[in-house]
């Protein structure tokens, strides 16, 4: 699992890219990936398009980092979602608290 993340030149959005397996093992590194920058962004993009998998413990850190980012003010994508991930997302209705792409 590898969990990477870039920041936009103003700052205003930060894409984390996940790799691999998306699940309790990747918390810390995903929490990482966005509580460490010295600006909170106004916009965060999940990138799955190295997902290969995705549990229960993935969609409760997907939820932390709803919160950390103002709830329901806050504005996420998800994008690049392979059908199998995309159906767990969908079947948990994550599409009426994310965008997802």
């Amino acid at each position: 699992m590898a969990i990477t993340s870039t920041v936009s030149p103003d700052g205003n959005q930060v894409t984390i890219y996940i790799q691999g397996r998306f699940d309790f093992s990747s918390h810390q590194e995903f929490r990482s990936a966005y509580e460490k920058l010295s600006h909170a962004p106004s916009h965060y993009r999940v990138d799955l398009q190295g997902t290969s998998y995705l549990d229960s413990s993935a969609l409760g850190m997907l939820l932390l980092l709803r919160d950390y980012a103002g709830g329901e003010q806050s504005n996420i994508q998800i994008v690049n979602c392979a059908p199998d991930v995309k159906k767990i997302l969908l079947i948990s209705n994550f599409e009426q608290l994310f965008d997802i792409q």
